[in-house]
């Protein structure tokens, strides 16, 4: 049988039992189901007939037969599912829901621990920057040092947390 033959066959065959194949499927769903998965039972029944060649060469009430044992099959595998047992709608949402913040905490203590591998000063002078948000000449006044020094501080104190982080796996 060519291709061409197979999917007029599939057609006729559409033709013929399509419209009662859709009412069963809607019957055994008890309309519990939306119309595309009715559709969804009625297509996944005409794929399995068109890949079944000796399905679409039958009498026609053996294929109708057939269809219908099919179609009744796929319902009853969909409702045993695991998907279908489990997933239920709702058409409440959920209030108050947050976020999972355990990246954040996580981040924080790899951080806190970079920061910890630093000698005193270089992370007074980096936390002063990046945490309390302070300029080089407030860092400088606060801590009575020349502006020169609290730059060299930033940059060898950024540069200990990079080598840190890098140590444990945080950055390349």
């Amino acid at each position: 049988m060519t291709s061409r033959s197979a999917d007029e066959l599939l057609q006729a065959l559409y033709r013929e039992h399509g419209d009662a194949l859709t009412r069963y499927v809607r019957h055994l769903t008890r309309g519990g189901s939306g119309a595309e998965a009715v559709e969804d039972v009625v297509q996944e029944t005409m794929v399995r007939a068109w890949q079944r060649p000796n399905v679409l060469e039958r009498a026609p009430d053996s294929a109708r037969a057939w269809l219908f044992t099919v179609a009744r099959n796929l319902v009853v595998d969909e409702a045993r599912s695991a998907r279908n047992r489990r997933e239920t709608g709702s058409e409440w949402t959920v209030e108050g829901a947050e976020s999972d913040r355990t990246d954040a905490v996580l981040d924080r203590i790899i951080v806190a621990d970079a920061l910890a591998s630093l000698t005193p000063d270089h992370r007074r002078v980096v936390v002063d920057a990046y945490w309390l948000g302070h300029t080089v000449p407030e860092i400088a006044r606060r801590h009575d040092v020349p502006e020169g020094t609290v730059k060299s501080r930033l940059h060898y104190g950024l540069r200990a947390i990079r080598l840190a982080l890098q140590e444990r796996g945080v950055t390349r």
